[in-house]
């Protein structure tokens, strides 16, 4: 049984990079009809908060995107502590005292002397009495995993054959002074436990990845299936973790973009696949990892704008007439203004910009040139009701009283009845005109 997940920290608000690491895991799982897990990493119980476990979840239920079950990593601290008793019987978890001071210093020292900055595992030859010693003069240990210092290999799901040189790299911490256990211990645990086949995070976890699997390996769990996905950059190549913030899920919401062009765009980005405009359903069937290339991938919230109208525009009646109706359109005319109106926003929310436009009226757009001919033309429209054949009848009669034709005619008269000067057909705005404010 595929089994994946998405394992958010509830410190804040996720945003597109995080969406990847989400949907990926998603398609897979619901491509092979597996389990999906949302898990939350709320072991820091200063910046974890309810508000942002809601608010990841109602994220991801916007985009679509459910679970089969939820998880919470602080409900599993008992488990974590069995856990580390099981590694540190197997001689795989060392306590150590150095102060963060002090682990500068030696890094640097191993910097000057040209060697690679790994821990010295100093804390391996401290006795017990040692351990008593600093702890009387108030020192706190903490723990680290012993890696064995082979080669850490594994065919990645994208970046192809990985290979890791454990001695290269620092035995990773895994719990703090005051016991709270760290990521990479909580998360190594949880996807033994529960089993899980296939994990997709971005690449710079490698690293992480390497001495998770020697800590999987330690609990006697079976290793997942890892693929690790390029980083988002901005559109010109840069840096844009520093923006992610202004990417939450939530701010694009809203925004007004939708759902639709969101999922499609990052499930498609960085892939040698187009990026289109497709339901969960078509994504989760063409949705394969081997697509996905290992180079920086450029992102511009700016290219969610034509799918986010093509999405909109596209839309039956059924899907908004809620909507319209909350904005007070009469039943008799909800469908010929959605009809009228639907061709000509990109957000939802502009229905009710052109709802304004025909039921209180538009601030006439007229050139200093054209004032004349309006206040002419005015005098021959009547009042509202108006019907199919309004447009027609009055620009005819304005024509001929004024004897002008083509763009300058219907232009003026288009801006001084909806301030617009691109739109509907006119023939079907005019049914809908409940005030001509042009008309004095």
């Amino acid at each position: 049984m595929t089994t994946t997940r998405f394992a958010p920290s509830p410190t804040g608000h996720i945003h597109v990079g995080n969406l990847r690491a989400a949907l990926f895991n998603f398609l897979i799982a619901k491509k092979a009809g597996g389990t999906f897990i949302l898990r939350f990493d709320d072991t820091d119980t200063e910046r974890s908060k309810q508000e942002y476990m809601d608010g990841i979840q109602r994220d991801l239920e916007w985009l679509g995107i459910s679970w089969d079950r939820i998880e919470q990593q602080s409900k599993r601290l008992d488990r974590y502590e069995e856990a580390k008793e099981q590694l540190r019987a197997d001689g795989k978890l060392y306590e150590v005292f150095e102060t963060p001071t002090e682990l500068d210093l030696k890094r640097k020292k191993q910097l000057n002397m040209g060697k690679p900055p790994v821990y010295d595992r100093a804390g391996l030859a401290l006795s017990d009495a040692d351990k008593e010693k600093l702890r009387a003069e108030g020192r706190e240990g903490y723990w680290r995993f012993k890696l064995d210092q082979n080669r850490i290999e594994w065919k990645d799901g994208i970046l192809g054959d990985i290979s890791i040189d454990a001695a290269s790299v620092s035995d990773p911490v895994l719990i703090r002074t005051d016991g709270t256990v760290l990521y990479t211990f909580a998360s190594s645990v949880d996807d033994s436990d529960m089993g899980v086949t296939d994990i997709v995070r971005g690449s710079d976890h490698v690293t992480n990845t390497a001495t998770q699997i020697q800590i999987i390996e330690a609990l006697g769990g079976k290793v997942p299936n890892f693929a690790h996905h390029s980083l988002l950059t901005g559109p010109q190549g840069e840096e844009l973790s520093k923006r992610l913030g202004s990417l939450a899920i939530k701010d694009l919401r809203e925004a007004g973009v939708a759902p639709e062009a969101l999922v499609s765009m990052m499930s498609r980005l960085g892939s040698s696949q187009p990026v289109e405009l497709l339901s969960l359903d078509e994504i989760a069937d063409s949705f394969d990892l081997s697509h996905f290339g290992a180079s920086p991938t450029k992102f511009d919230a700016e290219d969610l704008w034509p799918l986010t109208r093509h999405q909109n525009q596209s839309l039956p009646f059924d899907a908004v007439k809620d909507r319209i109706k909350a904005l007070g359109v009469p039943d008799d005319q909800a469908e010929r203004f959605w009809r009228v109106a639907s061709q000509n926003i990109t957000r939802l929310d502009d229905l009710g910009q052109w709802w304004d436009i025909f039921s209180n009226g538009a601030e006439p757009d007229i050139a200093e040139e054209d004032r004349d001919f309006i206040a002419e033309a005015m005098t021959l429209l009547p009042p509202p009701p108006y019907t199919d054949a309004t447009w027609g009848e009055w620009t005819a009669a304005v024509k001929e009283a004024t004897g002008r034709k083509g763009k300058g005619l219907f232009m003026p008269l288009r801006k001084a009845v909806t301030g617009q000067a691109h739109g509907p057909d006119m023939s079907d705005v005019m049914p809908l005109i409940q005030v001509v404010k042009a008309r004095g």
